[in-house]
């Protein structure tokens, strides 16, 4: 194992050490001071006065702050992958303009439902081990979208993980662009209507041969 590998790795696991209330307080702690004061002044300190533990509390759970900063991240990718799997499983046999409004509402509802915490998570995604976790999550989230896909009665995907890849992608980039605070707000009430249509089209521009739908 690497040392920057150890180095994000927590000391222990909810289970081991029974305490899952504490780990969450942790990571919704860690959340507020973020959004709150930055990245900067997210010291384990602050977590821990914010969380109401001591440090050596903290330092049972976690070696660092980039160590706890990884796990919160982790924690948030998880919950959207999961979210598009769900969406995905509730999709599948339907027609693909059905299954890209389900995909894109599942989606931006996953990434959005706390802008703040998702803005602050996005700017450290570069560091701590986070690409590697975006890349893990995505490959995740493109099988789901592929499954989906492969049970339309209205579309046949010759590559149904490309498109799959595609659409997410066609996904996260007007989301991106709104955490990334070069979004007006006319983009923002708009996002998930307009990037529903693109996907729509995207999708059904893989209908079936006529002589397939009969």
């Amino acid at each position: 194992m690497s040392t920057l590998k150890a180095s994000l790795k927590p000391r222990k696991t909810a289970v081991q050490a029974r305490s899952a209330a504490t780990v969450e307080a942790l990571h919704t702690a860690t959340l507020q001071v973020l959004t709150q004061q930055g990245l900067i002044r997210c010291t384990t300190t602050r977590v821990a006065e914010r969380a109401g533990m001591s440090v050596g509390s903290l330092y049972q759970y976690y070696p660092n702050r980039d160590a706890l900063l990884a796990a919160v991240l982790a924690k948030h990718l998880e919950w959207v992958a999961e979210a598009v799997e769900q969406a995905c499983a509730r999709h599948r046999q339907v027609p693909v303009a059905e299954m890209a409004a389900g995909l894109v509402t599942a989606l931006v509802a996953a990434k959005l439902r706390d802008q703040g915490a998702s803005k602050a998570l996005y700017a450290i995604a570069g560091e701590r081990g986070g690409a590697q976790l975006v890349a893990r999550i995505n490959t995740r989230m493109v099988a789901a979208i592929a499954a989906m896909l492969e049970t339309a009665p209205d579309a046949h995907f010759e590559d149904p993980i490309l498109t799959a890849g595609i659409s997410l992608s066609a996904i996260v980039g007007p989301v991106r662009t709104l955490l990334e605070g070069n979004a007006s707000p006319t983009f923002e009430a708009g996002l998930e209507q307009q990037t529903t249509l693109l996907l729509r089209a995207y999708l059904q521009a893989h209908g079936r041969p006529t002589a397939l739908k009969a």
